[in-house]
């Protein structure tokens, strides 16, 4: 609280006080008082609140619907265990409003990669006009990316090459991932900021499955700081991955982190996949099923994520949301701390 705002009402109060004669002053002096206090409130109220903000998920139970306008009635939102107020609840009205698209692709892939380069293509192609995208390369614990967010679909793609196909040189794709989060190629904060990760998921520094590896639970963090929503598509590399259950390790790890950010992970058993192209039509999908979900919760002050627990009572419909938020003061609240 600013007790400095008091002062006003704590000098009306003296000030009444020295002129008290009897019962009638005594009262004019209290509702002096009173008056003064409510107004001072308003400022102690805004400043214990933080806001955040999300991007949920929800695809319709019918996979040929449309998305449906839902409003703020059907969700029940908790932030770090309680209640949270929904501010705004939105359906982007276009795949393409505020859209940024990053393919990143685990350099150390030399296992035919190059047989989905006309879906990937495809894919860059097929994004609405307006939708910024760039690929970008898993290098040694950074993300490289070959160029600029653009609107430009045919030169991002002049980014796109055949990995180096040298073994771990992706270190760890959960580091690429973390250093993405902390140097996203934008400063639009109100973007919706999407990840589409192709790698085997293997932690050349954490070996086995560990749920709570440091590496895995720093990479969830720092997307939640940056706001990205991720995506993985398994594929196997030379080296780790391959036999004593490195596959399917690689695809549990990715798929903890794509839940925990309110994207999906794609597999098809424990090898590769025929064709990107059913993964890439489900991601268009979930581009047009995509809401703006902002919300005002108590505690103290941050920037700091806390859980983000979400209920949508819509029978049917299957929700995605991310399970940890940046909330920060509500003067900062609308800007990603990256």
């Amino acid at each position: 609280m600013r007790y400095k705002e008091l002062e006003p009402a704590i000098a009306l109060w003296l000030r009444a006080l020295e002129g008290t004669n009897g019962m009638k002053n005594s009262r004019t002096a209290i509702l002096m008082v009173l008056a003064a206090t409510l107004a001072a409130m308003p400022a102690f109220s805004q400043d214990a609140g933080n806001h955040g903000q999300a991007v949920v998920t929800v695809l319709p139970k019918d996979a040929g619907a449309g998305p449906s306008a839902m409003n703020a009635s059907n969700l029940t939102v908790k932030v770090a265990g309680k209640d949270a107020k929904v501010t705004k609840w939105e359906l982007y009205k276009t795949s393409q409003s505020n859209l940024e698209v990053v393919l990143l692709f685990d350099d150390s892939s030399v296992n035919g990669l190059g047989t989905q380069r006309a879906e990937i293509e495809k894919f860059v192609n097929n994004l609405p006009p307006g939708v910024k995208a760039a690929i970008g390369y898993m290098q040694y614990g950074r993300a490289v990316l070959a160029g600029p967010l653009s609107v430009d679909h045919a030169a991002v793609l002049r980014g796109l090459r055949l990995p180096s196909g040298s073994p771990g040189s992706d270190a760890s794709p959960y580091f690429c991932l973390s250093d993405l989060a902390k140097h996203w190629p934008s400063k639009d904060t109100n973007a919706r900021r999407e990840v589409v990760m192709v790698t085997d998921g293997a932690d050349y520094f954490q070996a086995g499955y560990d749920p709570n590896s440091p590496d895995l639970t720093a990479a969830i963090d720092d997307s939640a700081r940056a706001g990205l929503v991720v995506y993985s598509i398994y594929w196997m590399s030379p080296g780790f991955s391959n036999g004593n259950g490195g596959n399917i390790t690689g695809e549990s790890l990715l798929n903890d982190l794509t839940t925990a950010t309110g994207g999906t992970s794609y597999w098809q058993g424990t090898g590769n996949p025929v064709s990107f192209a059913p993964y890439f039509a489900d991601l268009i999908r979930r581009f047009q099923n995509q809401y703006q979900l902002e919300f005002a919760s108590s505690g103290s002050n941050g920037p700091k994520v806390e859980s983000l627990k979400l209920k949508l009572n819509v029978p049917g419909a299957s929700v995605s949301a991310p399970h940890q938020v940046l909330v920060a003061p509500a003067t900062s609240a609308d800007s990603h701390a990256i």
